[in-house]
């Protein structure tokens, strides 16, 4: 009996929810009064009203999705690691540490990297970058590690925030040319006229 119940309640089931569903799929009514014929007043309008978004724009209002190939700072961190191999690469945690790295002409000598992203702006204290070498004796049973904050730390972070100047400019240039509507630096917010 308590799996007859179950049976009939599982096929109204769907009956309800399609009933529910048709409802919400009907067609609202509007008129052409309601909206702008300039395009620019209507694109507006609807960014008011909160029926759109920006990729770039007011940062001040919608939601700002950023992804990993869309970051530039996380691009040119990768651009300028690609020739050692990676061990860990996590954007939504903000770090890249890569594996450890010897070129053919020191083989007791090795180098690995990892770059904590601070924030995704382009600024000197966004990336801390700690570099480690490792010195194996000859018969690489006696191994040493230090932490290296030198020149190569500075070059890297140096390297990577010119890279990803480069890239947020040509992101911008790309976004200007393909929506016109929008105006001025992305970081700055609209500057209409």
């Amino acid at each position: 009996m308590n799996l007859k119940r179950k049976i009939i309640i599982l096929l109204f089931i769907p009956l309800f929810l399609t009933q529910s569903a048709c409802q919400a799929l009907k067609p609202k009514k509007v008129s052409a009064k309601d909206f702008p014929p300039d395009p620019r007043a209507r694109v507006e309008k609807n960014l008011n009203e909160g029926k759109g978004f920006r990729f770039m724009g007011n940062p001040k209002t919608g939601t700002n999705y950023e992804f990993a190939s869309s970051n530039p700072l996380w691009r040119a961190a990768l651009d300028t690691l690609d020739f050692m191999p990676l061990v860990s690469a996590n954007y939504s945690g903000g770090i890249v540490v890569t594996d450890w790295y010897s070129e053919n002409s020191s083989p007791n000598e090795s180098v690995k990297i990892s770059i904590r992203f601070l924030t995704n702006e382009i600024r000197s204290d966004a990336l801390d970058i700690n570099v480690f070498l490792k010195k194996c004796s000859t018969n690489s049973s006696n191994c040493s590690i230090s932490k290296d904050n030198s020149d190569l730390v500075a070059d890297l972070n140096l390297n990577i925030l010119k890279k990803a100047t480069k890239y947020q400019k040509e992101i911008i240039e790309k976004n200007k040319k393909e929506n016109p509507y929008i105006v001025g630096d992305p970081k700055q917010g609209d500057s209409r006229e």
